[in-house]
């Protein structure tokens, strides 16, 4: 959702006025991902592959702290390329410890191609232009505003005149090395996605894919690469930082590391376990490995003048799925908001005896109340159905309070959902970036992978389960007629007849409600 405010990398805006610019060099030449077999360490997949006969191996990273471990260690395995595709980069210290490594590995000759969606520009063209002075770093932005990027003000005016395009975004995220091992799921790029931050930590779910699924996820990576709609970040500033500038930013960015390991020792400690106690030979003897297919939107997708034609859409290769299921239908969306057609759609299986369970967020938990607006009004309906509802409660962290936590004990932040997955009939199972929303099926464009595997069905299925838990959530009921919320606390069951939530979020629910934004969130 495009609700963050973003940073990238703050202390080194100093760095950048330094004097002594060169001429802007915009590398506009289209470009592929390298064959996995031009490295040592894509041969070494290919090997481990050749066994499974066209399978892909799979394994989840539901936890945060693997989740930033195995990004390192990607960077630091990658021998000839990394391809990055984000819609949020937020300033912190798992981003700079991430952008410190992409550097150096950029300096052993990996190509690395980054790919932003322009919301995380937002007055940081010159900033992220220091990592494109790199001579084997890239950077481009997808669907940029193209007048008026100097101010908060003038951009704001900008997308405000042509909102028909600019609230359509590339929310993707995708981290590949050597096309041979990728990275597919709900986490952007910020302290807030690996349990860093103080105040928050996003519960996701990651799926680290290695082999020819990887394979398949470099030509989505390529598509939006060379898309028309992606363009260099030299397109949008004056002058690019010459060799000496872009080592005096490294030398703050170096420094502030440093300041980080000192004066927070316990965290900079269990980011950097990755150093010292690589996991990634274990996690490729822990594969489950199945038959896949990876699903992306178009990126034309965003230039549609209304509705865009189904053919583009990732939802249509997901149909047949969506469609099959006959037994058991588990969602987990941060976001959900079904509209008509995903209302006829749930309902029609529950009535037909499908067990449809569905995991988003609580009111008092979602990062944004006014989608909850969009969800609540639905709740009703579908609980007449029989579709099971269940809303992640706040979980407290260690200051906060103490409880049972998602995915992962004694998180030291509230923690939101962010999960985005989706579980047909205990066997397949869909990981991405795709939340059950319209902005995700009709407006933003997405990327995730399907496998068919009963193990990692299960595995992901479990995960859901942990959420649904009468400790964790809140389950609406009908009772005569009106919702009502059925939760535990030390571990008696008790009824709610007022959802939970402060004013200011009921507001803002109430809010998106009444003015009728359903189809933008």
């Amino acid at each position: 959702m495009g609700h963050h405010t973003l940073k990238l990398l703050g202390t080194l805006l100093f760095a950048l006025w330094l004097g002594g610019c060169s001429t802007v060099q915009v590398n506009r030449e289209p470009s592929q991902s390298l064959p996995a077999s031009d490295s040592a360490f894509g041969r070494s997949i290919q090997a481990q592959a050749a066994a499974y006969q066209g399978r892909s191996g799979f394994r989840l990273l539901p936890n945060s702290s693997e989740a930033f471990w195995a990004r390192a260690e990607l960077i630091r395995n990658a021998q000839t390329s990394l391809d990055l595709q984000y819609y949020i980069v937020s300033d912190g210290l798992s981003t700079r410890m991430l952008i410190d490594e992409l550097l150096k590995a950029a300096d052993r000759g990996v190509r690395v191609r980054i790919l932003l969606d322009d919301t995380t520009s937002d007055g940081h063209d010159n900033l992220l232009a220091t990592l494109a002075a790199h001579p084997n770093v890239q950077l481009r932005l997808f669907n940029p505003l193209q007048l008026g990027r100097s101010t908060g003000v003038t951009r704001a005016m900008g997308r405000l005149f042509n909102l028909s395009r600019q609230h359509r975004r590339m929310h993707n995220k995708l981290w590949l090395a050597d096309n041979s091992v990728a990275i597919v799921g709900g986490r952007n790029l910020g302290d807030e996605y690996f349990d860093a931050l103080p105040d928050l930590n996003f519960t996701d779910i990651d799926l680290l894919s290695v082999g020819p699924v990887a394979e398949q996820l470099g030509h989505s990576f390529d598509q939006y690469w060379n898309s028309a709609l992606s363009q260099p970040i030299g397109d949008f500033v004056s002058s690019r930082l010459s060799h000496r500038e872009l080592s005096e930013a490294r030398s703050v960015l170096e420094a502030s590391l440093q300041t980080s390991k000192r004066a927070h020792q316990a965290l900079y400690q269990q980011l950097a376990a990755y150093e010292t106690s690589p996991q990634l030979d274990v996690w490729r003897k822990e594969l489950i490995w199945a038959w896949n297919q990876a699903l992306w939107d178009a990126p034309s997708k965003v230039l549609a003048e209304g509705e865009p034609d189904p053919h583009l859409l990732l939802t249509t290769q997901l149909a047949p799925d969506l469609a099959g299921v006959n037994k058991e239908l588990i969602l987990v969306s941060a976001y959900f908001v079904p509209g008509e057609t995903g209302l006829v759609y749930l309902t029609g299986h529950a009535d037909a005896g499908v067990d449809v369970r569905l995991l988003t967020n609580s009111l008092e938990a979602t990062d944004v109340p006014i989608v909850h607006g969009g969800y609540a009004p639905y709740r009703k309906a579908l609980l007449e159905h029989g579709v099971k509802l269940y809303e992640l409660r706040r979980q407290p962290g260690s200051t906060g309070g103490s409880g049972l936590h998602l995915f992962k004990p004694g998180l030291s932040s509230d923690s939101s959902l962010h999960s985005k997955a989706m579980i047909f009939d205990q066997q397949k199972s869909f990981i991405g970036s795709f939340n059950f929303d319209p902005r995700s099926g009709l407006w933003n464009t997405e990327v995730g992978v399907l496998v068919d595997s009963p193990q990692l069905a299960a595995q992901a299925r479990d995960l859901a389960l942990q959420g649904m838990a009468p400790a964790l959530s809140y389950e609406p009921q009908l009772e005569k007629g009106e919702v009502v919320w059925v939760t535990e606390d030390d571990g008696h069951l008790h009824t709610l007849d007022r959802e939970p939530g402060s004013w200011w979020r009921r507001l803002n629910a109430w809010f998106s409600t009444r003015v009728g934004l359903e189809k933008m969130l």
